[in-house]
C-alpha cells in the first residue's frame, strides 16, 4: 500500500507540474491560435490527469472531476495538424501573392489637391501646420495613407478609374522588402523563376451610358 501512495503523490505531483508548463506556454504565446508549445503541453497535462484519475481509482475507488480520455501524441499531431505531418501532405506552398494595378485618370488637377490637403489637415494635430501636398502622385499617395491604405480609398470623385489587374500567384517565398531600395518600382513585383500565376483578373471600371448616343452592344 505504501508503494501505492507513493506512485499516486508522484502522478500527482505529475499533474501539477504539467499545469505549471501548461500555464507557462500559453503565457508565452499571448493568444496565438494554434500554438504548438500551448498544444503540446495541453496533452501532457491531459494525459498526465488521466493517469492520476486511473491511479486514484484503482487506490481508493474515488474518480476527480476531470472527464478526459488519453491522448496519444503522435495520432493528435497527425490529426490536428503537426507540422511534419501537415507539411508533407501539403502540396501547396504556404505563401499567396496578389498583386494589383489600377491607373486614374485626374480630371482636375486642382480638386485632387484639395481634397488630398483636406485629408492631410485631418490627420494633423491642431497645433501643427499641415505641409502643402505637392503634386498628384503625392496627394494619391495622402489619400491611400490617411484611408485604410487599399485601393478603395482612392474610390473618390476627384480621381476617374481607368483599367485594371489582379494577378494572384502562389510563391515560395514571401517578399522580402528590405531587400530593395526604396525607389525600386519594379523588384517588389517581380516573379520569380519559380512563382506560379494562379489567374488573372481582369477589372473594367462602370461606364454610366450616355442616353444622347445609341451605345446599343457595348457593355462594360
Amino acid at each position: 500500500m505504501t508503494d501505492q501512495h507513493g506512485e499516486l503523490d508522484a502522478a500527482l505531483e505529475r499533474v501539477i507540474e504539467a499545469a505549471r508548463h501548461h500555464l507557462a506556454a500559453v503565457r508565452a504565446a499571448q493568444g496565438r491560435v494554434d500554438d504548438d508549445d500551448v498544444w503540446q503541453a495541453y496533452v501532457a497535462l491531459n494525459n498526465a490527469s488521466f493517469a492520476y484519475d486511473e491511479r486514484l481509482l484503482d487506490a481508493f475507488g474515488e474518480v476527480t472531476p476531470w472527464d478526459v480520455d488519453s491522448i496519444d501524441p503522435d495520432e493528435a499531431d497527425e490529426r490536428f495538424g503537426g507540422v511534419d505531418g501537415a507539411e508533407a501532405s501539403d502540396p501547396h506552398p504556404r505563401v499567396i501573392s496578389v498583386r494589383q494595378r489600377r491607373d486614374y485618370r485626374v480630371p482636375s488637377v486642382a480638386a485632387l489637391l484639395r481634397v488630398a490637403e483636406a485629408a492631410r489637415r485631418e490627420g494633423t494635430p491642431e497645433d501643427d501646420e499641415p505641409a502643402p501636398v505637392e503634386g498628384v502622385g503625392e496627394a494619391v499617395l495622402e489619400l491611400l495613407q490617411s484611408g485604410d491604405g487599399s485601393l478603395g480609398a482612392l474610390d473618390v470623385p476627384e480621381l476617374e478609374p481607368l483599367d485594371g489587374v489582379v494577378m494572384v500567384s502562389e510563391v515560395g517565398t514571401p517578399v522580402d522588402l528590405e531587400s530593395f531600395d526604396d525607389d525600386d518600382a519594379v523588384g517588389p513585383f517581380q516573379p520569380a523563376a519559380d512563382d506560379r500565376l494562379v489567374g488573372r483578373l481582369d477589372e473594367h471600371p462602370f461606364m454610366e451610358l450616355d442616353d444622347d448616343h445609341d451605345h446599343a452592344g457595348h457593355q462594360h
